[in-house]
């Protein structure tokens, strides 16, 4: 595969059949499958009718028809949202843009072209099989590429190699213009490109802002090869998974500050690109003690190495403190992984889960004083609820040699994605799980208004990892607008863009970019 003497596929992963794009309204079995298929259950929306699109054309149609209609429309690819911005009770119009899953090699813009319905694990499928490369997308397989690679999207293999959206060429996109007519248009990273503002918006700016995205096409950025087996990174060779675990019952508050304070040091000695732990990937899962564990689990491309990683950073995490326990290791293909990866960490019951989740960047390791706060919220009886976690996976290497304005992912000097998460299901506990997590939040936060401030500390959030409250007066009391707090220094260009390509605002949510 990719030899220079064996034939360029250019087969796309699916046949070009097209559906009918019509109105499908509540009676239609197809109108609850595209409403109910939110992965966060805690919203729900309830449109005058939804419609499946399959073609560029067909997105066109269904856009101009809400627009002249005078309905709020959102688009809809894998339904991650954590946030409701689809699943919005003022929402009239879904567009479903799942069908369109094409995934095939573009000759004219040397380029691997992916259509916006294809969900993460079908793009990885067809990158692999076809030939051989990879783009370092999202953890989870059923994630739609139409609201990820926008966001920035990081996964697995993201110290190693970076966002997906570093590996943008260009993207399509149907717009609205002042008059209300849709139409489509391709804007590419080319310096001469009239429309490059677009592209660089759709290297981090966030679903949901600027028209509905159709296609994209992805190369490495160096990249000038016409072989579409050499424009990007080669697929791993083969993953190592591991897994440890501590007992809550065998961690007091000293071991806690202890293990906590071992794992940001290793992140703040081990989270440069040229580090020999780039190509290794971690999530600590610090449940509440009820749950009874605490779990470390990571991913490797380092083959023959992976070992040897694995080895020093558990030796790292767990000096001063009793070893952790029952180490799960094993070693799989890469397609094997990617299409199934660490199967109980996405586990959900059948109906799926209501859930919060509130992100954060960070510069540098926990402090002290932070780790107690996360000591307490996980075990005091006081915060009781079942499904409470701190969440705190590796970041940075690949992602921190770009520059902050290069895309529009401004945060390229952090270490640790970390999230305080809950889930529940009885509607019933909805408060309660709300009040303790934004309790925890803000209290690691306190010295910065509840919120992480980008600053010497702090990078923001992810705005793949939405959060409402950080809209929210009474819950970010920082003085910094929730924008900064997403894009730092990019809001501006995000604003302008916005200005020109939805003049009318068409494209809106609760945290949607606001024209300049």
């Amino acid at each position: 595969m990719g030899l220079s003497e064996e034939p360029v596929p250019t087969r796309q992963t699916t046949d070009d059949t097209r559906i009918e794009s019509i109105k499908i309204g509540s009676g239609d079995p197809r109108y609850r499958a595209v409403v109910d298929k939110r992965f966060n259950k805690r919203f729900s929306a309830s449109p005058d009718y939804v419609r499946l699109v399959s073609s560029t054309e067909q997105v066109v149609s269904a856009v101009e028809d809400a627009v002249r209609e005078k309905r709020r429309l959102v688009v809809t690819s894998g339904g991650h949202c954590l946030e409701g911005f689809v699943s919005d009770p003022e929402v009239r119009v879904i567009i479903d843009v799942s069908p369109m899953k094409r995934v095939y090699f573009d000759a004219e813009r040397s380029a691997v072209a992916v259509d916006a319905g294809a969900t993460v694990g079908e793009t990885f499928r067809a990158l692999f099989e076809m030939w051989g490369v990879v783009i370092p997308l999202g953890e989870y397989p059923e994630i739609g590429m139409g609201g990820h690679v926008v966001g920035g999207a990081f996964g697995f293999l993201c110290r190693q190699l970076g966002l997906a959206a570093d590996y943008l060429y260009a993207v399509e996109v149907v717009t609205v213009d002042q008059g209300g007519r849709a139409s489509s248009v391709v804007a590419t990273q080319e310096v001469s490109d009239p429309n490059r503002d677009l592209w660089w918006a759709h290297t981090g700016g966030g679903g949901g802002n600027f028209g509905v995205v159709t296609r994209y096409w992805f190369r490495s950025p160096a990249a000038s090869d016409h072989d579409p087996a050499r424009l990007l990174p080669r697929a791993p060779e083969s993953i190592t998974t591991f897994k440890a675990e501590w007992n809550w019952s065998d961690i007091d508050q000293p071991s806690f500050l202890r293990l906590l304070r071992n794992h940001g040091t290793w992140c703040e000695q081990n989270s440069d690109a040229d580090s020999s732990y780039a190509s290794l990937y971690t999530l600590l899962e610090i449940h509440r003690k009820q749950f009874g564990k605490i779990i470390v689990r990571g991913v490797s491309t380092a083959g023959l190495g992976a070992d040897g990683q694995i080895d020093g950073h558990l030796a790292a995490l767990g000096e001063g403190i009793r070893a952790s326990r029952g180490r799960e290791v094993a070693r799989m293909s890469w397609l094997e992984f990617a299409l199934n990866p660490l199967p109980d960490l996405f586990a959900a019951p059948p109906g799926g889960v209501s859930a919060k989740v509130k992100d954060a960047l960070l510069r540098k390791r926990f402090t002290d004083r932070q780790i107690g706060v996360a000591y307490d919220y996980l075990t005091s009886t006081d915060h009781d609820v079942m499904g409470g976690m701190l969440g705190l996976a590796t970041y940075g290497g690949r992602i921190n040699t770009i520059a902050p304005d290069a895309t529009a992912s401004a945060q390229r000097g952090s270490i640790l994605d970390i999230a305080c998460t809950t889930g529940w299901l009885d509607p019933r506990e909805e408060a309660r799980n709300l009040k303790w997590v934004r309790a925890f939040y803000r209290d690691l936060f306190a010295e910065t208004g509840g919120v992480p401030v980008p600053g010497e500390s702090y990078d923001g959030a992810f705005i793949n990892h939405p959060d409402t409250d950080l809209a929210d007066l009474a819950l970010n009391t920082s003085g910094v607008p929730w924008s900064t707090l997403y894009y730092k220094a990019n809001y501006p260009r995000l604003q302008r863009v916005k200005a020109r390509w939805d003049p009318r605002d068409v494209f809106r949510h609760a945290l949607s970019i606001h024209a300049g």
